[in-house]
């Protein structure tokens, strides 16, 4: 496959991003590079004049007060990636790991970072050469994500380690001089750069956004399978619902094709967890939708600190990823309600009441325990969920002598968001089941709007005639690629 081309600085293209972290090398326009080392020969010519500037000619953090020597700051810029280094296993997966990097890479090309075009061109090495390097999924506390960074950009320089076939760890020189490298050299600036902004917390926001787009398409699916199977009222799914809400009105849209109409609904209105499936699922979309929006600014906003910003070095607060952090929590809430509302609906889909079928979906009811262990599995996932909906960023811990006396704690928003997902996912995974098996016992000819969904669980869960480990069913529907190819 031949190399995405980044030409333009400022770009906020996700799908480059996703597809990187997917394995795609990376090429750098040459005009974009010679834009990048104009930009950093500009920088580099007026550190000559004495100016301090943090980080580069001085300590960092509660040492900023201490000036550095010409002869320390030759050393400075490596060192940063040093000491800093203090996470440790589990690590980030490798698409992770390259979504940062390549996060890293198109802030670099805004020129603002004051970078060379040869870092730059180090950093598309590591993508093109897949090198991955050991990131600690866990977060610290600390005023931006400088040692998570640490551990992602150390091995340019031959520090740290990096990932080996299989999970295993392998030296960073030792990965460099299998591909022909050796440890970068740093300049002026770069090792601060290299630990400044949010890249982590961005370059994973954007891999939750692939995954949450898929997961709310199933999870539509699945809401639309209950609804049919239960014959609930259509009433709440008309057009005329959403007026005034560009959202509300597609996700109505998309439930009416799939469930169609029913003539005859068994009552006048169904359980609430059926009726509100519409805002539910809008609500998702709709903070999936902001969280984007931040990722976009964060790809294109000023985030490095120092930043080489009209001809002279000026301190910001890029790093603060408060942005990311509280969309990313609304995102993880929004799911987490969407899942409470699916487990209501499951308990309702084993109740005859509601559905006209056999209690807890068994086929014989007593001898059988039916779906209700399912239901109890959704239940504890929903559980689990429920400590992810609070707000990250509150509850300040100061570091660094006080220097560091507030937090966004987006790195860990975003690993919350991922964790949200996945119990989300199992969840919807506990609701298909149970429509599948819904759908079975009613003998009823499933609207054309969900046989796609109903062929694509045939081929996955075997038909359910009696009790068997359902876990081994849902972990296949889990681990499913939804939408099908």
């Amino acid at each position: 496959m031949p190399a995405l081309a980044i030409t333009e600085a400022g770009d906020p293209d996700l799908g480059l991003i996703r597809a990187v972290a997917a394995g795609r090398s990376v090429s750098i326009g040459p005009d974009l590079l010679a834009a990048v080392q104009q930009r950093c020969t500009q920088a580099r010519q007026a550190l000559g004049d004495g100016r301090t500037v943090y980080g580069v000619n001085t300590g960092m953090g509660a040492l900023s007060s201490v000036p550095l020597t010409g002869q320390q700051q030759l050393s400075h810029q490596r060192n940063l990636l040093l000491a800093r280094a203090t996470g440790g296993p589990p690590w980030l997966s490798p698409p992770e790991v390259r979504a940062i990097i390549t996060v890293r890479l198109l802030t670099f090309l805004s020129g603002d970072a004051a970078v060379s075009a040869g870092l730059c061109l180090r950093l598309a090495d590591f993508l093109n050469d897949d090198i991955v390097p050991a990131v600690p999924r866990a977060g610290t506390a600390a005023a931006g994500e400088i040692i998570q960074l640490a551990h992602a950009f150390g091995p340019l320089v031959g520090i740290g380690q990096v990932l080996g076939p299989g999970g295993t760890l392998m030296p960073a020189g030792e990965a460099l001089s299998r591909h022909g490298l050796t440890g970068f050299s740093l300049g002026p600036k770069e090792g601060i750069a290299l630990i400044q902004g949010v890249p982590g917390a961005t370059g994973l926001s954007v891999l939750r956004l692939g995954e949450a787009d898929a997961l709310t398409s199933l999870m539509a699916a699945a809401a639309a399978l209950s609804i049919v199977v239960a014959r609930a009222p259509r009433d709440p799914y008309r057009a005329a619902c959403a007026r005034g809400d560009d959202f509300l009105a597609a996700v109505l849209s998309g439930l009416r094709e799939a469930a169609g109409e029913d003539p005859s609904p068994r009552s006048l209105q169904a359980p609430v967890s059926f009726r509100v499936a519409g805002p539910v699922l809008t609500q998702v979309h709709r903070a999936a939708a902001q969280l984007k929006a931040a990722t976009r600014r964060a790809l294109t906003g000023v985030t490095d600190s120092p930043a080489y910003l009209d001809g002279q070095f000026t301190s910001t607060a890029g790093f603060h990823g408060i942005d990311l952090s509280a969309h990313c929590d609304q995102l993880t809430a929004a799911l987490c309600h969407a899942a409470e509302v699916a487990a209501a609906r499951l308990h309702r889909l084993m109740d005859p009441a509601v559905t006209g079928l056999p209690a807890q979906l068994a086929r014989e009811p007593g001898p059988q325990a039916g779906l209700t262990p399912v239901h109890k599995r959704a239940a504890g996932e929903v559980h689990a969920m429920r400590r992810l909906a609070t707000a990250t960023a509150t509850g300040l811990i100061e570091t660094s002598g006080g220097q560091e006396d507030v937090q966004s704690f987006a790195w860990e928003a975003a690993g919350k968001l991922r964790t949200a997902l996945r119990h989300a996912r199992a969840v919807t995974s506990c609701e298909l089941l149970a429509g599948y098996q819904a759908a079975a016992l009613s003998g009823l000819p499933p609207p054309p709007g969900c046989r796609v969904l109903l062929d694509w669980l045939a081929g996955i869960v075997a038909p359910i005639d009696g009790d068997r480990p359902f876990g081994e069913d849902i972990e296949r529907l889990i681990q499913a690629p939804w939408p099908p190819a």
